[in-house]
């Protein structure tokens, strides 16, 4: 058995780690970057200011929202800038909530979700609101049978995740939306934060009436999200102060920021078909090397999944254990989402599908980007299996020598 001292030099080079850890976040493309440096330093007005240097910087912006809104089939007006992908999360669900209330206080929404639609819920609960929380199959699917038998006469908003950011699920949005529509007057969010990078999107066919997007997920800048709203429906804001985003969403915006999410938006779309059948193949020989070993189960739908993502569980050991020993010899991936790093709790995700604590504690997700490469998936394919056995030996190890200590 190769040991992790001597055989991690073989496997990694240190100072350039192998980073299979998208879902938590992407590297910033040089194309998204070159196009936000002169916001980042000559061109720093505030866009709301009069003078020319607040001009320039409106007409960035507004290009912007243009070229964001045509790379997801909307109307620029229907874009709504903010801070993260959780903001404009919870400006859609805290937002319409609020709007509809007069007329019903009953929520949708789906026991995996991100925990930025998930605790903006039960934030609402302590206000009066209702929430049903829908259950999910095996894969971490919804039924669209449960979902119908949910909406009653007082919901005014579903909120859904598109694709789940721990197993990589995608949900049967086509099908669950239909339903939705056969209830007049209920609004349909879907949480697109992890599927804008992979999945096609046209946000008018998608027939939702709010969509979320964060930019980091697909190579552009940390600190931008955005919320497409449809035109015509009603929100109230979550942020008060000045009239910025069409008086939806106070403060100044982020110039920059808004610059390399419409740049890497773009870029992601003309390649998005090629990128995710290559990523898709990648994955696949990954999978088949981590699931050969004993014990390793895939979770998540084995087909509707996001084609960069595999994510399984490991039994008779932790996963937090893999990842860091993974880490140590150069290989970034994570247990589950990275918004719950340094948590004890076991996967929400994981247990609403059916799994016990103890499987739950092994799991591990490894999500591939579009700069990876097949060289590194063939030194993954050797390095994870090596891992898991040598920490389960060292274990049992363990165990062996605890237990003689209790017999003497």
């Amino acid at each position: 058995m190769v040991h992790a001292a001597h055989g991690a030099a073989a496997l990694y080079d240190r100072a350039v780690p192998i980073y299979l850890d998208h879902a938590a976040t992407t590297p910033l493309r040089a194309e998204a970057l070159e196009a936000m440096l002169p916001y980042l330093t000559a061109e720093y007005g505030n866009p709301s200011s009069a003078h020319g240097a607040g001009r320039r910087a409106r007409l960035a912006l507004d290009e912007a929202r243009e070229r964001f809104a045509a790379a997801i089939g909307a109307q620029p007006r229907e874009i709504v800038f903010a801070g993260t992908g959780t903001e404009a999360t919870n400006l859609a669900v805290k937002g319409a909530a609020w709007a509809a209330k007069a007329r019903g206080h009953h929520l949708v929404t789906s026991s995996v979700e991100h925990h930025a639609t998930l605790h903006a819920m039960r934030y609402l609960e302590k206000f009066g609101f209702e929430v049903t929380e829908l259950p999910v199959d095996r894969y971490g699917r919804v039924d669209p049978e449960h979902l119908a038998a949910a909406i009653i006469d007082r919901t005014t908003l579903v909120s859904l995740i598109w694709a789940n950011n721990e197993v990589g699920t995608i949900q049967p949005i086509a099908e669950l939306i239909a339903r939705i529509r056969e209830h007049k007057g209920v609004l349909i969010h879907l949480d697109a934060v992890q599927a804008a990078a992979h999945l096609e999107l046209d946000v008018r066919q998608l027939g939702a009436d709010l969509v979320s997007f964060s930019a980091h997920k697909f190579e552009g800048p940390k600190g931008i999200g955005a919320l497409w709203i449809r035109h015509g429906t009603t929100l109230l804001p979550q942020t008060q102060g000045g009239p910025q985003e069409r008086h939806r969403r106070a403060g100044t915006e982020n110039v920059a920021g808004a610059v390399g999410m419409a740049v890497a938006c773009e870029l992601n779309r003309a390649e998005r078909a090629e990128t995710s059948r290559r990523l898709r193949r990648l994955r696949d020989r990954l999978r088949e090397a981590v699931l050969a070993v004993p014990g390793v189960e895939l979770t998540g739908h084995p087909r509707e999944r996001l084609p960069n993502h595999l994510s399984v569980v490991v039994r008779d050991t932790e996963g937090e254990s893999v990842a860091v020993a993974l880490d140590l010899d150069g290989l970034c991936c994570s247990t589950g989402s990275a918004c719950d790093s340094g948590s004890n709790e076991v996967s929400h995700v994981l247990t609403a599908m059916g799994y016990p604590e103890e499987e739950a504690r092994g799991a591990l997700r490894f999500t591939l980007g579009r700069g990876t490469t097949e060289e590194e998936i063939e030194r993954c394919r050797a390095a994870i299996p090596e891992t898991i056995e040598r920490l389960r030996a060292a274990a049992l190890v363990l165990a062996e020598t605890l237990g003689e200590g209790v017999r003497t």
